[in-house]
């Protein structure tokens, strides 16, 4: 793996444990020294960021990490939902892969604090498609639900929220688990707009 991709991968997983929050300005000169790199990859992969959407370029404040916005959810979520439906429509699963999503399931109802429960929420979802076998279309999903992170971060920490997601996961494996996929994607669908519906209210308050 390059540089450019190294740091890439560092500031996702900054951004993913919510070391970098929304409005955050990243400064390349102290990124440069605590990774111990040139500014050169560091430019390189705030750029790469921003075509996908997960940072912007301000003039005079450099590279940001966007501010929430209703517009963008709606676009985000139900890119996500539509990519994700067509991920599972175009897999395969075996017993070995539901029983990773039980399993990981269990994980996501365990979770106890807010971040555990979204990495495992995204997690599960990761696993979910993983079998497709159009690794572009993957990249772009994992770069979605990178943005997607300061969503749900900012707004889903109502227990009673994730009591609701937790019925459709468990919907989505057994759909799977009968090889009901047509069932399971629109189960997908709907797990992907309770969330939007719930951060459109949120923003709107």
């Amino acid at each position: 793996m390059n540089l450019r991709d190294q740091v890439r991968d560092y500031l996702l997983s900054e951004m993913t444990t919510g070391n970098l929050k929304t409005g955050k300005t990243i400064n390349l000169a102290a990124l440069a020294r605590h990774l111990k790199v040139s500014v050169t990859p560091i430019r390189e992969a705030l750029t790469q960021l921003q075509q996908s959407h997960i940072i912007k370029a301000v003039p005079n404040r450099g590279f940001i990490i966007a501010e929430l916005d209703v517009k963008e959810a709606e676009d985000l979520y139900e890119l996500v939902a539509n990519l994700e439906v067509m991920a599972i429509e175009n897999s395969e699963f075996n017993v070995e892969d539901i029983d990773n999503l039980k399993n990981q399931q269990e994980v996501f109802e365990k979770a106890s604090n807010a971040i555990d429960r979204i990495q495992a929420d995204l997690e599960f979802h990761r696993l979910l498609t993983k079998g497709y076998k159009n690794e572009l279309a993957l990249k772009i999903l994992h770069d979605l639900k990178t943005r997607i992170f300061f969503y749900e971060h900012a707004f889903t920490n109502d227990d009673s929220f994730y009591n609701k997601s937790d019925n459709q996961h468990d919907s989505i494996i057994s759909a799977i688990a009968d090889d009901n996929i047509p069932t399971a994607s629109l189960l997908l669908k709907m797990n992907w707009m309770l969330i939007l519906n719930y951060v459109q209210k949120k923003l709107t308050e």
